[in-house]
């Protein structure tokens, strides 16, 4: 049997890996060491052509249909990996025909919620990451996505300021509606809330998770988040006519808030004229890290995007800079600000965060240092101290390996959670 390879690209190094030799056979000078969730699959991560591959050995129809949903996610911008080719054909040595496999991009920085609970066995690390997985589940059905199987395992996570942000990374059951049921998206989180609920578990029998936290209660948080967020993108509200275009405007900034952007909304009078009734009916995520990415041309998370922007706002204010255009602050807050101190972290540590999560634990840590001196702290020095006290003893996420040692300092992770 020929072998055969469905890619949007063309791969030609992708005919140079084994694929005559079962994925969990793989010799590990192919494999990089990255940190793998819990899977039903086999999966290895492949250095291939200077960028890393999660290969995942399949059925073919699934593979097929993954396939086709990862690219239509990509195509609709949604928090997704990237889709890189379907490959059938495979046959052993011994003549015997071997699964296909899928491959895709590997996320860079991004961790399995498990490897995140090895740093830090913290509740707050649950429920930040149980939010992040909520708005992601709103974005997807609010593009008719129905995903079938949600669970922190089928999801990565990225760093995003001090929050995370979560990406698709399993499709496998997941279907594109034009609009999806109350049903569809009930199951959805009904299922979430059920698959989190027990994973919480797994990692409390594996001393990974408080025993003094509960779970259950833990894990319901998915349907309060996710109901919150949901009745606030899409719900309809009647404002009295006096007070419609700052309530209208307050709407939208609560939007605004939470990330999206309004396309589209509706309004109309209602049957006494007395109330102007208002529903969004298209929103964009992503608020904040377009307007960045306009300001500036980087591709940034939702929220380092939020917190980069007030830094420039706190920047131009401190710098009497006001009346200049945002645009031109921007530019030389990126010039004079940002890249210094991106410029300043040691070629061997580069690996460690994504520039923007660098860049926001900085002024983290900055921020203590002052609370903790009653005074402003010069930026070489509270970058020194990042460098030396913080960053050293993080894991390198861009292609994470194993766990630091443990660092005794004043700012450890027991001192300061937030950075860890």
């Amino acid at each position: 049997m020929a072998l055969d390879i469905t890619a949007a690209a063309a791969e030609p190094a992708l005919l140079d890996l084994p694929w005559d030799i079962p994925l969990e056979e793989w010799p590990s000078s192919l494999l990089a060491a990255l940190p793998r969730g819990i899977s039903r699959h086999v999966v290895r991560f492949v250095n291939l052509s200077g960028r890393v591959l999660a290969v995942k050995e399949i059925g073919e129809t699934v593979a097929h249909h993954e396939y086709d949903m990862l690219r239509d996610l990509s195509r609709l911008d949604a928090p997704s990996v990237v889709p890189v080719a379907v490959i059938t054909g495979r046959v052993g040595a011994d003549g015997e025909e071997l699964n296909a496999v899928l491959i895709t991009e590997h996320l860079q920085f991004s961790l399995p919620y498990r490897a995140l609970f090895s740093l830090s066995m913290r509740e707050d690390t649950a429920t930040r990451l149980i939010d992040a997985l909520a708005l992601l589940l709103v974005r997807l059905h609010l593009i008719g996505f129905y995903w079938g199987d949600v669970s922190l395992s089928n999801t990565l996570f990225r760093r995003d300021a001090g929050e995370f942000a979560a990406y698709l990374v399993d499709a496998e059951t997941g279907e594109l509606h034009p609009d999806l049921t109350p049903g569809q998206r009930e199951y959805d989180v009904d299922l979430a809330r059920t698959n989190i609920i027990g994973e919480l578990m797994d990692l409390q029998a594996g001393g990974y998770f408080p025993l003094e936290s509960d779970p259950i209660d833990v894990g319901d948080r998915i349907r309060t988040q996710y109901d919150l967020l949901w009745t606030e993108v899409t719900a309809e509200e009647s404002l009295p006519n006096q007070q419609r275009q700052y309530l209208v405007s307050e709407r939208i900034r609560r939007l605004n808030d939470l990330g999206f952007d309004v396309a589209e909304l509706r309004m109309a009078s209602d049957d006494t004229g007395e109330h102007l009734v208002i529903q969004p009916k298209v929103v964009d995520a992503g608020h904040h890290n377009r307007k960045f990415m306009r300001l500036t041309g980087m591709d940034v998370g939702e929220h380092q995007a939020r917190r980069l922007l007030a830094d420039i706002d706190a920047w131009r204010a401190t710098h009497d800079m006001q009346d200049v255009p945002l645009e031109e602050a921007a530019h030389d807050w990126l010039t004079d600000v940002f890249a210094p101190i991106v410029r300043a972290i040691p070629r061997e540590l580069a690996g460690k965060l994504e520039p923007a999560q660098l860049y926001h634990e900085y002024l983290e840590h900055r921020w203590y240092m002052a609370q903790q001196a009653g005074h402003d702290i010069p930026r070489e020095e509270a970058l020194a101290s990042y460098i030396t006290n913080i960053l050293q003893s993080k894991r390198d996420e861009a292609v994470l390996l194993e766990p630091a040692s443990e660092r005794s300092s004043s700012f450890s992770a027991a001192s300061h959670p937030d950075l860890w």
